[in-house]
């Protein structure tokens, strides 16, 4: 770990900009006399702010590279292509940036938690070198199941659709206080988690098992308990994609969606679990690259919707704290306007921090020649920023040094208390959907097992798998286990390997990934079952894939493939322990959607 003391220069200058605490597990100020001194004395620090850094604390840019000031010679020439600086701390010091994302993989930010927080201090120590030293609210994906940003030496927990199954107020509350705990280890104070859309469109091709299930009211409680859980660790939670995602067939990553709920339709549907988010006091809410047409005929998407930020959000639910902007590089609020203007618009409808610009050059100096123009007033401006200190200052970060140290991240990222605590959780999210026969659990002495199908990469490690990981999860458990991965669209001959590595085996675990009704998926499993060896069936993504199966007489959901959930998945088929997971979205049949195939809260125990 690097050196965390800070120049007295610094800390002077931060104590003279950032006076005073928080009160409360995350400085909650409840009291509205507490709450004026607390604005009063935030507004003194806003008034000695300049335009562009104003601007600056709006944006929350992604950068190369896992530090703040030396990243590899790679990295370096990626941020002078993309972002017209070398280092994250050059970046922060030529758009006096207010706050930064943390991507892993393709941005390279994450390898592991010490380094994590080593990146975290030297983001600091050049955010408080600004002219007006306000520590950076550092912000990540961290939803756990398939959008896991944190992966080696991090607790892994179950996702939102897993979380769904588990039917547990107190799991789902446990899991956002445990990452939450752990991200502000990290210096990692803002989370855009919980995902607060439902869905209820079984083809959607962004949420999905994001979403904690199909019913609005209990999606509700279970964002509820999750914003709870994470702001008592002290990280800003983030009820996301608002006006509600969970019925499209569209990625806005790619496309503009169009939601067509009518108005009662979409109270009824969409927005409860954000109303849930707001009575529980999430502390921001993000919004979705989308047009609804019944809340705002104008068609805007969402995040450029004066109507639906500041006229539903604001004025209708009654939401006053950070509207945060789904990334700006995405197509979906690209398609009408250049990405100059497109900041400027979601500032003009009411949003504050402004995500992931495609080019900060241009989103920042196109805000600022709104700024300079009048189109955008500097009260405007200050409304925003007010909003973003308060949430600085609720988590501590304008009350003493913003700083993490090595000994914090030793004893409570990865904790043993947390890995014990995240696989209980996860057995407790399994689900079982068919067992004919007593297939399940394996018998005592069936112990040679061959794992094979789809095996997708794990969501923060590419060179792990599904398939051999699953194996090793057996394998822990007493089992022999021969593996084969066939992937998502198996060959013939793959198949035919498949067939023949099943002969001599007690039983097939066989995992599908987003089975349609051409997948060569259905032949694989259709073949297994033809060699009168036991199959089990494992749909390690969506829970759908039941429908497209003919004759499976033992079939599971993990709902996410991380290992947690793979390890869960083979407790339960072992025996050790009872499926307890109940589904929280129905199946429809695939020959006939109008009918049901297994309603949402079935599951099945093995006393069944």
């Amino acid at each position: 770990m690097q050196n965390r003391s800070v120049p007295r220069r610094t800390v002077l200058a931060s104590a003279a900009v950032v006076a005073a605490g928080t009160t409360g597990v995350m400085g909650v100020t409840a009291n509205p006399a507490v709450a004026h001194r607390r604005d009063h004395r935030l507004k003194k620090i806003i008034s000695r702010m300049s335009v562009e850094a104003k601007i600056g604390q709006l944006f929350v840019p992604y950068f190369y590279g896992t530090s703040a000031t030396s990243p590899s010679q790679f990295d370096q020439e990626r941020n002078l292509k993309e972002l017209g600086v070398r280092t994250v701390a050059e970046l922060i010091a030529k758009y006096h940036i207010g706050g930064v994302i943390y991507f892993s993989g393709w941005a390279n930010n994450i390898q592991d938690p010490r380094q994590v927080a080593d990146l975290t201090n030297g983001v600091q120590r050049a955010s408080l070198a600004l002219p007006t030293p306000i520590p950076s609210l550092i912000s990540i994906d961290q939803e756990h199941g398939s959008n896991v940003r944190i992966g080696s030496g991090a607790t892994q927990l179950p996702g939102a659709m897993a979380l769904g199954a588990g039917r547990s107020l107190t799991d789902a509350r446990a899991a956002g206080r445990i990452s939450g705990t752990e991200l502000a280890a990290l210096g990692i104070h803002q989370n855009f988690a919980p995902v607060a859309d439902v869905n209820v469109n079984p083809a959607n091709p962004i949420i999905n098992i994001r979403s904690f299930g199909a019913d609005a009211r209990e999606v509700g409680r279970m964002v509820a308990a999750q914003v709870t859980g994470y702001q008592h660790a002290g990280v800003v939670a983030c009820a996301k994609h608002f006006p509600g995602h969970g019925d499209t067939g569209e990625d806005s990553h790619t496309g503009l969606p169009v939601i067509t709920h009518t108005r009662e339709e979409w109270e009824r549907i969409d927005a409860p679990p954000f109303r849930a988010a707001i009575a529980a006091g999430v502390d921001s809410i993000m919004t979705a690259h989308l047009q609804v047409p019944a809340l705002d005929p104008s068609n805007e998407p969402a995040t450029l919707s004066p109507t639906i930020l500041q006229g539903v959000l604001r004025g209708e639910l009654g939401f006053d704290g950070v509207i945060v902007t789904d990334a700006l590089n995405m197509r979906g609020v690209r398609t009408k306007y250049g990405d100059d203007r497109v900041p400027v618009l979601a500032l003009k409808a009411g949003a504050d921090q402004l995500l992931f610009p495609p080019d900060i050059g241009v989103a920042y100096n196109g805000v600022l020649a709104a700024v300079r123009s009048g189109e955008i007033t500097e009260e405007r401006l200050d409304e925003s920023v007010l909003r973003i200190l308060r949430l600085k200052d609720k988590v501590g970060l304008l009350g003493g040094s913003p700083y993490v140290s090595a000994k914090e991240v030793d004893r409570v990222v990865g904790a043993r208390a947390h890995q014990h605590a995240a696989a209980r959780i996860t057995e407790r999210t399994t689900t079982l959907l068919v067992n004919e026969d007593r297939t399940l659990p394996l018998r005592r002495g069936h112990k040679k097992l061959l794992v094979v199908g789809a095996s997708p990469a794990f969501p923060t490690d590419s060179t792990r798998t599904t398939v051999p990981e699953l194996a090793r999860a057996f394998d822990e458990l007493g089992y022999a286990t021969t593996h084969l991965a066939t992937g998502r669209a198996p060959d013939a001959a793959q198949i035919d390997a498949a067939v023949a590595a099943a002969r001599g085996r007690d039983a097939v675990v066989v995992t599908t990934d987003n089975v349609g009704a051409t997948s060569a998926q259905r032949t694989l499993v259709s073949r297994l079952l033809t060699t009168g060896v036991p199959v089990v069936h494992l749909a390690v993504r969506n829970p759908y894939d039941i429908a497209h199966l003919s004759g499976v007489r033992a079939s599971l959901v993990s709902y996410g493939w991380a290992e947690v959930e793979l390890r869960a998945a083979a407790r339960v088929i072992s025996g050790r322990v009872d499926p307890r997971g109940k589904l929280p979205v129905p199946i429809q049949r695939a020959d006939d959607p109008a009918k049901v195939l297994f309603r949402s809260g079935h599951g099945l125990s093995y006393d069944d």
